[in-house]
């Protein structure tokens, strides 16, 4: 029996030069950022090496360390440039929200009006957070019929409702992870997997949005919540 054929995947060296070219189109000045963060970082270490009498050994370390600190900022770059290519687009929060480490399920698009504004569900420690996407005067109304909707599943359970945009009051996209993560954590493992299976009988009562949403976005994993 023939196996079937599958895309090949892009090799590591690749996926950083794929990174790297979507760093220049977003900001020209990315790159040399951040081979002048790496340069910089050997200098300094280099020099503390000279003045310490431990030359060969500094640069070894400062081999380490630019490497180190090249990546973080190629990363963080990397991140900023994938947020500015999402930012406007259908399903961009639902996109970021998929990219959050840890024991969290997203439910993207569970309600949209005819304007395309978009509520997506997530089940996570802190309990249930619904967070849309939309100008806050047309969004507001979602976020009520939806909190109302699901209180009647998970009885008990912390719902936290989220405006991700960049109105008065909301969570700019860029910002959305950190501010998820940040939220109280209410619920252990065993009860955050009781709310998972709770709103899976919760059926849909919008469409999903006929516009193109970012499928297979690859966004940078945030930290992960202690």
């Amino acid at each position: 029996m023939a196996k079937s054929e599958e895309p090949e995947k892009p090799g590591r060296l690749k996926q950083l030069r794929m990174i790297a070219q979507i760093i220049k189109q977003a900001n020209p000045k990315g790159m040399p950022i951040v081979f002048l963060s790496a340069v910089g970082t050997l200098a300094v270490v280099v020099v503390i090496g000279l003045v310490t009498d431990y030359l060969w050994y500094s640069v070894f370390i400062g081999i380490l360390a630019a490497f180190t600190v090249g990546l973080v900022v190629f990363g963080q770059l990397a991140q900023r440039a994938q947020y500015s290519i999402l930012h406007g687009q259908t399903g961009a929060a639902a996109a970021v929200l998929q990219g959050m480490r840890g024991n969290w399920q997203v439910t993207p698009a569970i309600a949209v009006n005819r304007d395309q504004d978009l509520v997506h569900l997530i089940v996570g420690h802190p309990g249930v957070v619904l967070v849309s996407e939309g100008p806050g005067n047309r969004v507001a109304k979602m976020l009520a019929a939806e909190k109302k909707r699901v209180a009647r599943v998970v009885l008990g359970v912390e719902i936290y409702d989220v405006q991700c945009g960049d109105g008065e009051g909301q969570v700019p996209l860029g910002k959305l992870q950190r501010h998820i993560m940040k939220l109280p954590r209410n619920l252990k493992k065993p009860s955050v997997n009781e709310v998972k299976d709770r709103l899976r009988s919760l059926p849909k009562n919008m469409p999903m949005p006929k516009g193109p949403m970012p499928k297979g976005a690859r966004m940078p994993r945030g930290p992960k919540m202690r």
